[in-house]
């Protein structure tokens, strides 16, 4: 099984916080979306021994698309691609661009879940994120999705910020795990360079994250998953039970994945590729009938690493097997690191897996490079 994944680079507005590829400006918008579906076209020779479970618009924001381009879209990747029977296709939107009629069509398209940009329910801090909602259109958005015919929608929330009280975290996580809605996304903020927010940091007009007031937040979403019996499967997501994403669980478990857009990224047969992060560049290149990929082969060591840091942030843990296929020596290097990890209660080790405690998945890429394989 695999998922495929479409890059959507198109917002209304910059978020401060976000680095991912994307551009305000629509005026190639039709090019882009003709690109999308020719490298679609271009790619389908090269992933017909795979059946495809899961189909993931992001960006960006897929929900400004056009009825009339995300069916095109939709329809090209059904005729090339074979499909399990119970595909979850997943459109990431906007609290803005939810509105009755707009979920209809996404489901009538097959769109059967949602995962829908909230951030924040406090309308200083949407400011100051500089998103294009209010907590009021937020609110009334997951209502909406819910009463309009997509059962499974996911909410993300961004946790850490200067502005985020300890108080208004805690409601917003009741509301999020109490809306009907089965899944939650919640990150800490993280300034990223070359961002907007990296910025007002360095100029100081706002303050840097503070370590002890995020990780304060992350035992909070710990304690009321675990009261609300959500399942917190992976560092950043939890569910009610038996809906995790299956999209995102794919990478995590290193399964293979097809990335279609400028940015976007697929892997198979020990290969990473990724596209071009121009939009004009990508264009360019899908018009002259050639990939705009580059690529590279993986090694063992790779491999082993990348595992290493994913398959930690899951609940169901690190098997050492995994890794001793890729580096047979590993465990014996790191067992001194592990034997630490264990007396510092970051770790248990159980039934030949590696498991985050709760201390221990808040320095989790600090475990994570510690146990890499130089």
């Amino acid at each position: 099984m695999a998922g495929i994944y479409i890059h959507i680079p198109f917002c209304r507005k910059a978020c401060t916080y976000c680095d991912f590829h994307f551009s305000t400006n629509f005026s190639y918008r039709k090019e882009m979306i003709s690109a999308i579906i020719d490298e679609i076209l271009l790619k389908k020779s090269d992933w017909q021994e795979f059946t495809f479970e899961s189909i993931y618009f992001g960006g960006g924001t897929p929900s400004i698309l056009e009825e009339d381009e995300y069916k095109k879209i939709i329809e090209t990747l059904k005729n090339s691609f074979s499909f399990s029977a119970h595909l979850e296709l997943t459109l990431e939107a906007n609290p803005d661009d939810i509105n009755p009629m707009a979920v209809k069509k996404w489901n009538a398209a097959g769109i059967n879940r949602l995962s829908i940009g909230l951030q924040s329910l406090n309308n200083e801090e949407l400011a100051f994120m500089n998103r294009s909602h209010t907590a009021a259109e937020s609110l009334i958005a997951v209502d909406t999705s819910l009463q309009s015919g997509i059962a499974d929608i996911s909410v993300d929330l961004i946790y850490g910020s200067h502005l985020k009280t300890d108080k208004q975290w805690e409601f917003e996580l009741n509301w999020a795990l109490n809306s009907g809605a089965n899944h939650l996304s919640a990150y800490a903020l993280t300034v990223e360079s070359k961002t907007a927010l990296a910025n007002q940091v360095k100029k100081g007009l706002i303050p840097e994250t503070n370590d002890e007031h995020q990780s304060n937040q992350f035992m909070k979403l710990t304690e009321l998953a675990a009261s609300n019996h959500w399942d917190f499967y992976e560092i950043s997501n939890l569910c009610k039970p038996e809906h995790r994403a299956i999209h995102n669980s794919n990478y995590w478990k290193n399964k293979p994945y097809l990335g279609i857009g400028p940015s976007a990224h697929s892997y198979k047969d020990k290969t990473r590729f990724w596209n071009a992060s121009n939009n004009a560049a990508y264009i360019k290149k899908v018009n002259l009938g050639e990939l705009p990929q580059t690529s590279e082969v993986l090694s063992d060591l790779d491999l082993a690493n990348e595992t290493i840091l994913t398959q930690l942030r899951l609940s169901s843990g690190l098997r050492i097997d995994t890794i001793l296929s890729y580096y047979p020596k590993w465990l014996d290097e790191s067992m001194p690191a592990l034997e630490k990890m264990k007396q510092n209660q970051w770790i248990k080790i159980e039934n030949n897996t590696i498991k985050l405690l709760s201390k221990g998945r808040l320095i989790a890429d600090n475990i994570s490079a510690e146990l890499f394989i130089s």
